[in-house]
Parts: structure tokens; C-alpha cells; sequence
């Protein structure tokens, strides 16, 4: 029986929390709270301040169990809960600030000023450092209000004086840029900056906006500017506790705890002005008994006036075991408990309802999230979370004010320098010298300045900037500048092209041929497939439920299925394939799973076999670790039916394995595999339905080409609650390497030591030895002989030794679920993506995992190094890492996918030219051999690209975008819109940002247009110089143009207007010319004309 309603309103107010709401009203009152376990507490706590018009503030232990106790008490309470975390993320010492807490400290100083009902949740480490004074607070607050009178000029100095820094475009707080009569001001008391635009002196509007994309995001009639509060170490500080009113009600979960911590760090503090900045222990315990204090624990640290018992028991731990959670509901219901059950999501209340599946049991199944379940007694009533029932991890929602950090952008990482690689489609690789006016017929124009090999310099238009990309391959290849005019050039696009289009031609046909062919058709989900889902240990991610969803519609249909999964490790890929393995196993068919290597084949099989342990399923696995014995009963028991899922290497598709009934085929990195063993899988997948995973994120253009030619599901975010991997950049530091060795061990766990240089491992691994000489420590490297490999790993997944010293092997290896620590040494050698994969080696299970990176000082390691090892640091959460390194993956993912000598051709030409020539390659397959397969007629184009050329001056003035690297972005957005609609989006984001389009931005959108035209009617070129308009017809070869309507067209103009239109043949291109055209404007009409006549 399930009902729906809210948990508070449902328990009501028991006595005693209606006896701890008058005490907690009483002066300095001192409250004991005792048998509190699991979310009890943040459950009678709100309880308790439901109605209350009191400061609440609730002081936790540490910063993970605060984080977890907010998100228990948003989720009761319904409202918002301010989080006020430790300012200094590295060390209390230095003046090293993580903006994020930065901002949530002020906005919680800012609120106590404004409101009176405010709950604030904090731990013990954010106490100990000292706040600005609340008098002072106010003084360095800048108020700003619509359509008031307040000079740009005055705004500035006040600014300048609380420490903002002038920037070109604002990214972080503390920082401010002025355009023209635009100013832009990050504050620190809110998430996003504002833009406020003046009309001479009065403020004409306030907006919010993004930092990324610099766009508004809602209108504000007054704002609060306020810095960095402890920007001024000289002014005088005061605790936190004390800036709130003396009738303030102040939990805390151990007071004596709390002291000795503070007290330990104020010993520990070098710091000479430290009685004005930090917080002792004793001082802590002074200022709270000056307030009314809750201390939920066993001994009260004050004498407490009172004491409440309540008498809660944690919950049995169920261990996916359905069975038993159905007899302690049943217990409980006979006990006259009231049964709640609290789910994440919808999905996850229809999985548990479909397992439980029993009318007669009483429970109420709640949407809503809490940290841990519990038992009372005295109230009689159980709570049980999903996620607890379902042995899954529960995530803590971080609080997070600043989301973008320091964070390579892509738009960084794709914004030119000079200096920089460029490729041009045309003329091949180049130097990029910078954005530049140069005289055309006496008219200023902005060119892009190239320069080849032996100085040769190439002025490219502005409208011709999608031609030119910035070269990108494997990080740190230093490419061959090309010669201009050699034909070196195009000898290697052609060769990419054909090469790119055999492998292309190979894909497209297949799937053609399986559109045709007829397979089984699978039954719906069965209540067996429900409770294997909602076990999972982690919360589904969109992209894994949506690629779910796709491969059973996929096994349901009758055709066969061909899918391909692609995702970064560790986001969910084992976990469809297992859940369309037991889909298939439920309907009484046999599953193969093929693997590359035998160490996988091991790995799968653990991992099948831990998830599918309580679920009526034979599996097992087949590769050289087993004895001919071995396989030889597993090859029988095969063939008699008696095993359903098998898993192998290549010796699956041995002639002597047969299957009594095979219905499904996966397959995990196909791309490993050699050319005759992807034979013998074709003629074995012809007719039965096959799911190919690969670890390979397929940049995004490719996607959409492939995307033809194969059904494709993407996987691009991690499991929603997997942890965080904890990660620091450390010197070569014997004791702290010594500490997070011992912790690892001291917790079960094992440790991954990598070293990429083979010559001198040995004296690593003796060095760690003697660090701790209780580790068990073995060497791996890529030059040990194949076998010796694989023993060594297979012994590290099942946990005979402790610690793995080895090369960058384990990048592309197996998951240890049990090695949660990766310490790795010359740390500012990787390249990012290579950081970002061997960090994902760890923190594959629900445990807590570090990655510690040894580098040199800062001063010593060069610049980009620098960037990638913070920019990793910072981006410790999963899938964020994955947007800075998407680039590297995206080069490495591009030739894995198209086969190991692609990637020679990406290092020669670059990556995004690559792509273009791929999408061509793909474009012309399907006009010319698939015309059948895809509907090509509505996407007819004669002409790939129309190049316009043109002595008028069209540019973006530097009067409106001072930046030139900004002009030159926003140079390149304009050549990429594709429509009107687009342009009126680009103009409504400039005119945000820059203030009035002026005029000659509308010129630009006619040069866009005209170029769009140019390319409907099939012309490659178009001229506008000396007041004629010159536009080139594609070569006479191709017969498709000449017999269109666009030709007709063209014709049909040249008769109507004979005086001012001829058409002309030199060097054997045909050309129209017209005369006497008076502005871009007017070009733009007569070719809108020729197109819809």
C-alpha cells in the first residue's frame, strides 16, 4: 500500500518536541539531546524550528557530516539552509582563497544582517577563522539601486578601494570591467555578477549574468556589492557565532570535541596576529555560553538544566536481501509501527513498489532523500531510505555558489594566441600572427595574419575564418609547418579522405545489410529486471537511463539490434550491458560477452557475477588462466544450455565453442580487436542482436556523422552519487606519502604508485618500501612479458599485494574496485587527458578515493603544466575533469575509433580540420552510394563552401570590442550562424554584453547572408570589388548542377537582365558578372531574387 504525503506533517509533533520548543525559548538555556542516531536528528530538529522566527545555527563535527545534515534539513524543511564553510582551502597560513567558500562566508554575513529566521548549518574548521567586524561589514558594502543617480567614475574608485580588479570580462569574484557605458561587477555576496548599464550618470537597468557564456540571466531593481570581507587583514575581526543576535539557538553535535579541535589548531598556527584572526577552543566555548545550546551527545559538555531522551535504534541493514525487508515491515505493521519508505526519484519508488509487489504490506513510499533511516521506538514509526535498502551510495549535495572556478574553458582552450598552430583546409599548417587592418582599394579591413614556412604570410578574411581551426593533436607534438603553394598539402587530405571513407563505406554498408535481416524478438521487463535496476549502486544518470531505455526498445524490435555505447570510464557502460544480459537470459537465451584482454575477461566475470548473485543466472567465463580441463567442461556445459552468460576473450569465436541458444552478443572495445577475429564476429552477429561498449568518447561532430550508420547511445555523465576523488598537488613529501599509504592500507584498500620511467622503478618501489616496510609492493611496466602482466594485475585485483608501482599502463586497465589511492610522481610530465584517465583508475566503488600529485615547486614547472595540474585539482568532481580533457580524448577517441593509423593523419593535419574532411567524406558517401539508406534530397548542395572576397569595409568596430582576442571570438561566432534566427539570438547576446549594434554589424549579417545564398545556388566564389559583384560556378564536371533548377534560375536572370548580367569562361571556370551594384545590401537582394524565383 502506498500513500503520498509529507514526513513532517505525517509524524505530527510528539511531546517531546513540544517540551524542547519551550525550553529552546528559554535565556542561555543549556539542553541535552540523547538517543539521536541516523537522520533522527536533523528530523527532530526541524521538527522542532518548523515555526520558528529564530536564528538557528547547527555546528557539525566535520565538513562531510555538515553537508549531509543540510541536505537532510532542505529536504524536511523545504526552504534554504545557508552552509557556512572554512574560507581557506590550503592552509590557514597562507592567503590562499577557494572563492566558492569565499562567497557562501559572505552571503551568510550579509544574511544575518538582513534576516531574522535564518538557519545556518557550519562545522568545527570553519569556526577558527575569524570574520570581518559587522560594523565594518556594512561600511564596505556598496549599495546600488535602478534608475538612481551614481557616476561610473565614483563607482570606480570605490571598487578600486575594496580591492576589485579591472579585467576585460569579469570571471571570478572581486573582479569588475567598464565598456563604454556597460559595467560589469562580481560581488561577493552573490553566485553571478552583475551588469549595470548607465545613461550618462543614472543607472538605466541591473541584470545578473553568466560568467561562461556573459549572458543576462534576470533584471534586479537593487543590488549589494560586497568583497572579499577578509581582504583587509588589519581591520578588526570578531567570531562568527558572535555576529549572531544574543536569541539565537545554537545545536551542536560535541562541544568538547569542537574545543580541543580549535585549540589544536590555534596551537599549531604560525601566524603572529592570531588572537585578531583566529579562534581558540576556550574563546568558542566562552562565546557559547552566552546562548541557548543543544548538544545532541551521550555526555553534555555543559551542566545541561535539561535532558531528552528519544530513544532511536538505527535500521537492520538489509543487504539487497527483499525477503528480510519484507518480514521486518510485516513485524513492524503487527507492532502498529507506521512504515516509511523514502525514495530518490520516481523511478526509484515504481522499481521498489514493482519488487515489493505485496498488497497486504502497510508502508508509505515518500519521494524525498535522507542520509541514514532509523527506528523509534517511542513514537513508533520506522524510516527506511532507498539507497540503504539498495546497498547504493548516498551523495551529498554540495553546496556551490561559484560553479566555474578557474577553469580552462573550452573557449580558452580554443581562443588563438600568437604563436599558436592553425591549420587552414586550403593551405595547411601555419603560425597565427595576430588579428590586423590593412588598406583594400583605400577601405580599412580586419584580416587574420598567417605565416608558413620560410616566412611566407597569408592574409585570410574574416569571412573566411571557418577555414582556418586551431591545430590540436596529442598533447605536446610540435607539427610541420607547410609550405605555401607545395602540393604536400593536398596529397595529404586526399589521402585522409580516401582512407576515411573506405573505413566510412565499411560501417554504412554493414548496417544496411542488417536493416534487412530478421532477429528475436525480447519480452517486456520482467519484476526480476526491476529489482536487478534499482539495486544498482548508483543513481542512473540521464544519458545511462535514456541509452538503457534505447537498448531494450532495441532488444524488443525484430530486426536485430546494433548498438554502440560510448562513455568515459567509470560512467555506467558495464552496468546496461548487464542489465541487457539478464534481459536476454530472462527469456531463455545465452549471452556472450567478448573481451580484448584475459585480465578483463576475469574482471567481467567478478563484476557479472557480484551483481547477478541472488538472481537465477549461470555464469562464467572462458580464457587461458583456465586449464584445458576447465574449459573443456565449460565448452560442454555451454552447449547443453546449462550456462547463460559466458564471458571470453577471442576464444569465444573458437570453431569448437558452440551455443545451444544464442540471443546475445556484446562486445567491449571492439577496436582492440584484429581484423580476422572482427571476421569471424560479423558472421556470428549477422542475426542476433549485439551491444558494443567502448571507453572511447567519440568527439561530438563524429557523432552525428556516424551517427547514420550506426545506432549510438552516449554516455557523457558520471553516476550521479559516485564521490568525488579527493585531489592534492604535493612536493616529494616523505610523510605525507607515508600517511595516505598507511590510511589506504589501515582502511583495507590497496594503492596505485605510478612512476613512468622504467629504469629507475626499482629504486622507487625500494623507497616505499622503507616508508612502510609492512606493504606488501610489486613493479608492473609495458616491457614484463605479456603473461607475467596479467598475473601481476589479476594478483592486484584479487588483492594479494598492496601496492602497485607501475608505468602508465593502468590508464587503459582494469577496475580494482578495492585501490582507492593513486599517488603520482612527476605529476607535471602528463598531458591532462592522461592525468583524468589514471584518475579514474580510482574511486570505482562507494569508498572515499584520493589522487595525490607530486610535482616540483610551482616556480620550477612551466606554465602549462602549472594549469593542468590545478585545473585537475579544482575539477575533482567526475565528469568535470572530463569537460577540460574532452579535447585529448576527443584526438585519442578519433583514431581508436577509425583505427590506429587514423591517428597519424589527425597528428599531420590536426584535429578539427580532420573532422571537417571526415563530415565531407560522410556527406558525399551518402549522395553518391547510400542515397537509398539515407534521405538525401531535401539536403541537396551543389557547392560546399561559397568564399566571399570583397574590397568594402565590413568589420566589427575596435570602438565597440576593445579586446581584440574577443573581436576575433566574436568574428568566428558570426561565421557560424546558420540562420535569421541565429542572427537575432547573436544580436541580442552583443547588444547584452556591448551595449547598441552598430551599423557595421548589420553589414556583417549582409556578408553572412549573401555567402548563404551564394551556397543554395551552387556558386564556390563570390567577388565584390571596384562595384561589381563577380560569382563562380562550379566546375563543368559536376552534371548534378548544370541539370538543377538553380541553374535555370541563374540562366533565367542572365536573359531578364542582359545590359548589367553576362556570363563569362576564363581558365576554363565558368563566372557571372554584375555590374554597377551599389552596397552589400543590394548584392543580397539580387541574389535573394535569382534563389526565389
Amino acid at each position: 500500500m502506498i500513500k503520498e504525503h509529507n514526513i513532517l506533517t505525517s509524524i505530527g509533533i510528539p511531546k517531546k518536541i513540544e517540551l524542547l520548543r519551550s525550553e529552546i525559548n528559554k535565556k542561555k538555556n543549556k539542553i541535552q539531546l540523547t538517543g539521536l542516531v541516523g537522520s533522527a536528528f536533523a528530523l527532530k530538529s526541524s521538527l522542532t524550528i518548523l515555526e520558528s522566527k529564530t536564528p538557528q545555527i547547527f555546528i557539525l563535527d566535520s565538513k562531510e557530516s555538515a553537508l549531509y545534515f543540510l541536505n537532510d534539513l532542505e529536504n524536511l524543511l523545504k526552504k534554504e539552509i545557508y552552509f557556512f564553510p572554512a574560507s581557506n582551502s590550503k592552509n590557514y597560513d597562507e592567503n590562499k582563497l577557494d572563492s566558492n567558500n569565499t562567497l557562501l562566508r559572505s552571503e551568510v554575513l550579509y544574511k544575518i544582517n538582513r534576516e531574522d529566521n535564518l538557519i545556518v548549518v557550519t562545522y568545527t574548521e570553519a569556526l577558527f577563522e575569524k570574520v570581518v567586524n559587522k560594523n565594518e561589514f556594512k561600511k564596505l558594502t556598496i549599495e546600488l539601486t535602478k534608475n538612481n543617480v551614481f557616476s561610473i567614475d565614483k563607482l570606480q574608485k570605490l571598487l578600486d578601494n575594496l580591492n576589485f580588479k579591472k579585467v576585460d570580462f569579469v570571471a571570478e569574484p572581486g573582479e569588475y570591467s567598464i565598456r563604454g557605458g556597460i559595467v560589469d561587477v562580481y560581488s561577493y555576496s552573490k553566485e553571478n555578477p552583475y551588469r549595470l548599464d548607465f545613461f550618462d550618470d543614472e543607472i538605466e537597468s541591473i541584470k545578473s549574468f553568466n560568467i561562461n557564456s556573459q549572458l543576462s540571466i534576470k533584471h534586479e531593481n537593487n543590488i549589494t556589492v560586497i568583497p572579499n570581507p577578509g581582504f583587509n587583514s588589519k581591520i578588526e575581526k570578531q567570531n562568527f557565532i558572535s555576529y549572531f543576535p544574543r536569541h539565537s539557538i545554537i545545536w551542536s553535535k560535541d562541544i568538547s570535541f569542537a574545543k580541543d579541535q580549535l585549540n589544536n589548531l590555534f596551537n599549531k598556527s604560525k601566524r603572529t596576529d592570531k588572537e585578531n584572526n583566529l579562534l581558540s577552543g576556550d574563546e568558542y566555548v566562552k562565546q557559547l555560553s552566552q546562548y541557548t545550546t543543544i548538544e545532541n551527545n551521550s555526555s553534555s559538555f555543559f551542566n545541561a538544566k535539561i535532558k531528552i531522551e528519544f530513544g532511536t535504534i538505527p535500521i537492520v541493514k538489509f543487504n539487497k536481501n527483499f525477503n528480510l525487508l519484507k518480514e521486518e515491515l510485516k513485524t513492524n505493521d503487527n507492532k502498529n509501527y507506521e512504515n516509511y519508505v523514502l525514495c530518490s526519484s520516481e523511478e526509484q519508488k515504481n522499481r521498489f513498489s514493482e519488487i515489493i509487489n505485496l498488497k497486504e504490506l502497510k508502508y508509505n513510499c515518500l519521494i524525498i532523500t535522507l542520509h541514514e533511516g532509523f527506528v523509534d521506538k517511542i513514537n513508533k514509526y520506522a524510516i527506511y531510505t532507498d539507497h540503504q535498502i539498495f546497498n547504493r551510495y548516498h551523495r551529498i549535495k554540495s553546496k556551490t555558489k561559484f560553479i566555474n572556478k578557474k577553469a580552462i574553458t573550452i573557449r580558452q582552450l580554443n581562443s588563438l594566441e600568437i604563436g599558436d598552430y592553425v591549420t587552414h583546409i586550403d593551405h595547411g599548417i601555419g603560425k597565427f600572427n595576430g588579428l590586423h587592418k590593412i588598406e583594400n582599394n583605400g577601405k580599412s579591413q580586419e584580416v587574420i595574419k598567417l605565416v608558413y614556412k620560410e616566412g611566407d604570410i597569408l592574409y585570410i578574411s574574416i569571412h573566411s575564418l571557418h577555414k582556418i581551426a586551431k591545430y590540436s593533436s596529442k598533447e605536446g607534438l610540435v607539427p610541420k609547418i607547410n609550405q605555401l603553394g607545395s602540393p604536400a598539402w593536398s596529397k595529404t587530405k586526399q589521402k585522409t579522405k580516401s582512407k576515411v571513407k573506405e573505413i566510412a563505406f565499411n560501417l554504412i554498408q554493414l548496417y544496411a545489410k542488417r536493416k534487412l535481416k530478421k532477429g528475436f524478438k525480447f519480452s517486456p521487463d520482467s519484476y526480476l529486471q526491476y529489482e536487478l535496476e534499482a539495486s544498482f549502486m548508483y543513481e542512473d544518470t540521464p544519458d545511462q537511463e535514456k541509452a538503457t531505455k534505447d537498448v531494450k526498445t532495441d532488444m524488443e524490435k525484430e530486426s536485430p539490434m546494433d548498438r554502440l555505447i560510448c562513455g568515459d570510464v567509470g560512467f555506467g557502460k558495464t552496468e546496461i550491458a548487464i542489465r541487457a544480459a539478464f534481459k536476454a537470459v530472462c527469456d531463455s537465451k545465452q549471452v556472450a560477452i567478448l573481451v580484448p584482454t584475459t585480465i578483463l575477461a576475469l574482471q567481467h566475470y567478478k563484476t557479472f557475477k557480484k551483481r547477478l548473485e541472488n538472481l537465477p543466472c549461470n555464469i562464467d567465463y572462458i580464457n587461458r588462466f583456465k586449464t584445458k580441463k576447465e574449459q573443456h567442461n565449460t565448452i560442454k556445459n555451454l552447449a547443453d544450455g546449462k550456462i547463460d552468460i559466458l564471458i571470453g576473450t577471442h576464444r569465444i569465436v573458437s570453431k569448437d565453442v558452440s551455443f545451444m541458444n544464442l540471443g546475445l552478443l556484446i562486445i567491449d572495445e571492439e577496436q582492440k580487436f584484429g581484423v580476422n577475429i572482427k571476421d569471424k564476429i560479423k558472421i556470428l552477429k549477422e542475426n542476433i542482436d549485439t551491444l558494443t561498449l567502448s571507453a572511447t568518447p567519440i568527439p561530438r561532430t563524429l557523432q552525428f556523422s556516424l551517427l547514420g550508420a550506426r545506432d549510438l547511445s552516449i554516455i557523457n555523465t558520471p553516476p550521479l552519487n559516485r564521490q568525488s576523488i579527493e585531489t592534492k598537488i604535493i612536493r616529494l613529501n616523505h610523510q605525507l606519502i607515508k600517511n595516505a599509504i598507511n590510511y589506504e592500507i589501515s582502511r583495507g584498500g590497496q594503492i596505485y604508485f605510478i612512476h613512468n620511467r622504467i629504469d629507475n622503478i626499482s629504486e622507487v618501489a625500494n623507497f616505499l618500501s622503507q616508508l612502510c616496510p609492512k606493504a606488501k609492493i610489486k613493479i608492473g611496466h609495458g616491457k614484463m612479458q605479456g603473461t607475467k602482466l596479467e598475473n601481476l594485475m589479476v594478483e592486484f585485483i584479487e588483492g594479494q599485494y598492496d601496492i602497485l608501482v607501475s608505468t602508465t599502463i593502468i590508464e587503459n586497465g582494469v577496475d580494482v574496485p578495492n585501490a582507492n589511492t593513486i599517488i603520482i610522481n612527476q605529476a607535471q610530465n602528463f598531458g591532462l587527458s592522461d592525468l583524468h584517465q589514471m584518475r579514474g583508475r580510482v574511486g570505482r566503488s562507494n569508498q572515499k578515493a584520493f589522487c595525490f600529485l607530486i610535482s616540483p615547486p610551482k616556480h620550477i614547472i612551466s606554465n602549462e603544466s602549472m594549469k593542468r595540474l590545478d585545473a585537475l585539482e579544482q575539477f575533482s568532481e567526475l565528469g568535470s575533469g572530463f569537460k577540460i580533457a574532452m579535447r585529448d580524448l576527443d584526438i585519442r577517441g578519433a583514431g581508436d575509433l577509425l583505427g590506429a593509423d587514423q591517428s597519424g593523419f589527425i597528428n599531420e593535419i590536426g584535429f578539427e580540420t580532420y573532422q571537417k574532411i571526415l563530415n565531407e567524406a560522410i556527406d558525399e558517401l551518402k549522395e553518391e552510394k547510400f542515397q537509398k539508406l539515407f534521405d538525401t534530397k531535401n539536403k541537396k548542395t551543389y557547392s560546399r563552401d561559397c568564399h566571399l572576397d570583397t574590397d568594402l569595409e565590413i568589420l566589427i568596430p575596435d570602438t565597440y570590442v576593445t579586446n581584440i582576442s574577443e573581436r576575433l571570438n566574436l568574428y568566428k561566432e558570426i561565421n557560424n550562424l546558420k540562420s535569421e534566427s541565429d542572427i537575432l539570438s547573436f544580436s541580442k547576446n552583443i547588444k547584452d554584453r556591448f551595449g547598441k549594434l552598430p551599423p557595421e554589424i548589420y553589414r556583417l549579417y549582409d556578408a553572412l547572408r549573401l555567402k548563404w545564398y551564394g551556397k543554395k545556388l551552387g556558386f564556390s566564389r563570390i567577388i565584390l570589388k571596384n562595384n561589381k559583384i563577380r560569382a563562380y560556378l562550379p566546375d563543368e564536371s559536376n552534371h548534378i548542377f548544370y541539370k538543377s533548377i538553380n541553374f535555370t534560375k541563374i540562366l533565367a536572370f542572365i536573359k531578364e537582365n542582359f545590359k548589367t548580367t553576362e556570363m563569362i569562361k576564363k581558365r576554363d571556370k565558368l563566372s557571372i558578372i554584375l555590374k554597377d551594384f551599389k552596397s552589400i545590401e543590394n548584392a543580397v537582394l539580387i541574389f535573394k531574387r535569382i534563389y526565389n524565383r
